[in-house]
């Protein structure tokens, strides 16, 4: 990733904006068994407190990473019940890069999101119909399928 993606201005200007990336070797003692990480590239998003929320293993083009730290910034606000953050997180996601391999979890994570915001199942049902119709292969949609039952 040194080559292609981080030298990539659209990713310089995403950590400048909106991270502090620590970059620290897998066999760096005591981080890499902290975060058990046992091979690179492995991203990890942490919160303010030092804790996981997402994580990536591999390398990832511009065009992913991005959309993929993002999807870890609506997780640390998701887990910190900050819904409204959290869901503006993932219409940027889903807005900015709909066609990203990170568009499914964002599709399911912005439906339990809204859910959780307004207690109303609606949401739910939809993020299902929303998946099947656009990525029936995916995980994601294998995983809201009980809400097709709401």
């Amino acid at each position: 990733m040194d080559a292609v993606t981080y030298p990539d201005p659209r990713v310089i200007a995403f950590f400048q904006k909106e991270m502090i990336p620590l970059l620290v070797n897998h066999k760096t003692q005591p981080l890499a068994g902290r975060f058990n990480i046992t091979w690179t590239p492995t991203l990890v998003t942490l919160d303010k407190w030092g804790d996981e929320h997402h994580r990536t293993v591999g390398f990832l083009p511009p065009e992913e990473l991005i959309p993929s730290l993002v999807l870890g910034q609506a997780k640390i606000h998701f887990e910190s019940d900050r819904f409204q953050e959290a869901l503006a997180d993932l219409e940027r996601l889903l807005t900015d890069y709909p066609k990203s391999k990170a568009a499914p979890e964002a599709i399911y994570l912005r439906g339990v999101c809204t859910y959780k915001k307004t207690g109303k199942t609606g949401p739910l049902k939809e993020a299902y119909e929303k998946l099947q119709a656009e990525y029936p292969s995916s995980e994601w949609t294998t995983r809201a399928s009980p809400y097709r039952l709401l």
